[in-house]
């Protein structure tokens, strides 16, 4: 258990680390539209680390403001380095290829797949924090909910490239052993993936400032209520 965690989780005490997932070399999913998903994490970023400074939260940074494309396992060392408390990495979804089709959006064609919408949150058994990660995952997943913002379950499909384990449906949390920026990090650590950015609506709803404060201050409810608990 890190430093800050064992402290009674104080807000103001507390290091929250946020990683804009992926960079701009490497910028991850393309959306509906043909915009980079790093675009989208970012932008979310920033807006997560403002919710979490107006929550109290004073110390809450971004890992990689500048966008230097670390390895997953990079942000990790950088969260570990910075002594956080905790690190929420943000992401924006895709969908394995035999769901897409193809639709022109601004007179071009694109991959986009309208099948799914929603977010997801992930934790890894893997990390050495795994039970507080597990309840941050809950936390951030409930919180999502309670906003109005739909569970997609589209990566537990019994298909290569997908079967990730579901371990709370209400909130929306799967397991995922293997991402790295989780299990790497000595510090409770969740991934959220915010949004399908290949669904053309969803991307639409994604690209809205409303969606993004929506979502961030879902974020720094939960990190605010996950403090709480590991207070008492």
């Amino acid at each position: 258990m890190s430093g800050n965690a064992r402290a009674g989780c104080k807000p103001a005490e507390l290091i929250v680390a946020i990683d804009a997932g992926h960079g701009p070399k490497s910028p991850g999913a393309t959306s509906a539209s043909g915009q980079p998903e790093y675009a989208f994490n970012k932008r979310l970023a920033a807006a997560v680390k403002d919710a979490l400074v107006q929550a109290g939260f004073s110390k809450a940074l971004l890992i990689d403001p500048v966008g230097t494309d670390l390895p997953p396992a990079g942000r990790a060392a950088r969260a570990n380095a910075a002594k956080a408390g905790l690190l929420i990495s943000i992401h924006h979804d895709s969908a394995q290829p035999q769901f897409f089709t193809t639709a022109v959006i601004d007179g071009r064609p694109r991959r986009v797949c309208d099948r799914f919408a929603g977010y997801g949150v992930f934790y890894s058994q893997r990390n050495k924090e795994a039970a507080a990660s597990l309840a941050l995952a809950r936390a951030v997943g409930r919180e999502l909910a309670a906003s109005g913002l739909p569970f997609s379950s589209h990566h537990a499909a019994d298909i290569p490239g997908e079967g990730r384990p579901i371990v709370d449906p209400i909130a929306g949390v799967y397991r995922y052993d293997g991402l790295a920026v989780l299990h790497a990090a000595t510090i409770p650590a969740v991934l959220v993936e915010a949004g399908v950015i290949v669904n053309p609506a969803e991307e639409q709803a994604l690209l809205t400032q409303a969606r993004q404060t929506q979502t961030a201050r879902a974020i720094a409810r939960a990190v605010a209520a996950w403090c709480r608990e590991r207070g008492k």
